[in-house]
């Protein structure tokens, strides 16, 4: 008698049965193997070509056995298709209940089955989840770290000569994000075998009024310069009138600094205010007193054209020595314009920065004035060279009157963007020491993620 492949698969499925361990379930494995002949009876007769009469076996209940259930849920899926063909080959009533009964059954036994093989499946420990909340994620607990060295060979128009090369300085920056509302930037530098802390200060951003709060020692907001660091600088020292007017290394307190955008524009441009409050230490301003100290500034910026714009402002600033008897007020105006093609990106620029002070010094009933100014300009003619040249011209700050100009022409060739190497001359003249030249090879690296970093 010829046996269809219906019932061929449908016996091995029986003969498989008592293989797959189940022992312990003799009840379910007798419903199993009833349920399993009934359907292959069903699956004889659509073959033959006539239409099985009744509703298909029911698979039996779960009895939370992984693998029987499994079997279970296998058997179900088997039915409902069955009952897909017999609407199809035998169309009338019965044959549409059966494939419209509900198949929430198959479901549950699918599920049921899924949950019983999850119980004895080996528990899997799951690290937990990465933080991607606040800025901290961004370097977890470890600051951002960056060097910067700056080595000077002289050569001088004196002999004998002595100090021709000099590690002027040795930078080490450590930044970070501390919470979701401030950061830090510490600047330690090294120089003539001493430690000294550049900047340190925290930061917020984004406070109501769009303003930023600084707090603690901090290059002040003097001049377009001042609050540059010194490998940044476009020649090798700071203007001559910062070092006269200001110190050797510019101006630096510890205190608070405020600065915002004021919410109105003029002609076009944009303007932001800083104040800040401050311990100064600055032997030409106020003879080494530690006395409190105001600066106020003012910065505007236009944007002239596509290719050029204009950066105009104004500083005040001044404090007392009660114990020299000593007032000083320091007022400055700076003036700088940039030239940019638009057609050769950062390849090509010329910045053009002029400055102007008056320092009105009081001291021991002595009143004097004195002046200072310095023209800078700038051409880079191409991403790797830098032209440029500065003449400074000041007066002494305080005491008997001396007249000091400097002429320091430069070209500055970038190796990378880690490296730079700059060769300049300087002629320098003083009323009371007279003239010198000077020819400085200066070498600047940095590594880290704020490599060359202006301030």
């Amino acid at each position: 008698m010829h046996e269809s492949r219906a019932t061929w698969c449908t016996a091995i499925m029986l003969a498989c049965l008592p293989a797959i361990g189940w022992g312990q379930q003799p009840v379910q494995q007798d419903s199993v193997a009833s349920a399993v002949g009934r359907l292959a009876a069903r699956l004889d007769s659509l073959e033959a070509g006539s239409c099985p009469e009744g509703p298909s076996p029911a698979a039996p209940p779960l009895t939370g056995d992984a693998v029987g259930d499994s079997v279970t849920a296998a058997l179900s899926r088997l039915t409902l298709r069955v009952d897909s063909l017999l609407a199809v080959r035998c169309p009338g009533p019965g044959a549409a209940a059966a494939v419209a009964r509900d198949t929430s059954d198959e479901l549950a036994g699918l599920r049921a089955a899924a949950e019983a093989a999850a119980d004895t499946a080996p528990a899997v420990t799951r690290p937990p989840p990465a933080s991607t909340g606040g800025p901290r994620n961004a370097n977890v607990l470890n600051p951002e770290i960056s060097a910067t060295g700056d080595i000077r060979l002289v050569a001088r128009d004196e002999s004998p000569q002595r100090d021709n090369g000099v590690a002027r300085e040795f930078e080490f920056s450590f930044q970070s994000a501390l919470d979701p509302y401030s950061k830090t930037k510490i600047f330690l530098t090294f120089e003539d075998e001493e430690i000294g802390v550049e900047e340190g200060y925290i930061y917020w951003s984004g406070l109501p009024g769009r303003m930023r709060a600084d707090v603690g020692k901090f290059r002040q907001q003097i001049g377009d310069l001042n609050r540059w660091h010194l490998h940044a600088l476009p020649e090798t020292e700071y203007p001559l009138v910062y070092r006269r007017f200001l110190g050797e290394e510019g101006l630096a307190g510890v205190g608070l600094s405020l600065y915002g955008a004021l919410p109105f524009s003029l002609a076009g441009g944009t303007h932001e205010v800083f104040f800040q409050a401050t311990t100064s230490e600055s032997e030409p301003l106020y003879a080494g007193g530690r006395e409190p100290t105001l600066l106020g500034r003012v910065q505007n910026f236009w944007q002239l054209s596509r290719t050029s714009y204009a950066q105009f402002g104004f500083t005040a600033t001044g404090g007392n020595n009660s114990d020299a008897d000593l007032r000083s007020r320091l007022l400055g105006l700076d003036f700088r314009f940039t030239y940019r093609p638009p057609e050769s990106g950062t390849r090509r620029d010329v910045t053009f920065r002029a400055e102007g002070y008056r320092l009105h010094a009081s001291e021991l009933s002595t009143t004097t004035d004195r002046y200072g100014v310095f023209l800078d300009l700038q051409a880079r003619r191409s991403r790797r060279w830098i032209l440029g040249a500065r003449y400074d011209w000041v007066e002494a700050p305080r005491g008997a009157t001396d007249t000091e100009w400097r002429i320091t022409p430069a070209i500055t060739w970038w190796q990378s963007e880690f490296v730079y190497l700059r060769l300049q001359g300087e002629h320098h003249h003083s009323d009371a020491a007279g003239s010198r030249n000077l020819l400085t090879l200066q070498a600047v690296w940095a590594m880290g993620p704020h490599k060359h970093e202006t301030y």
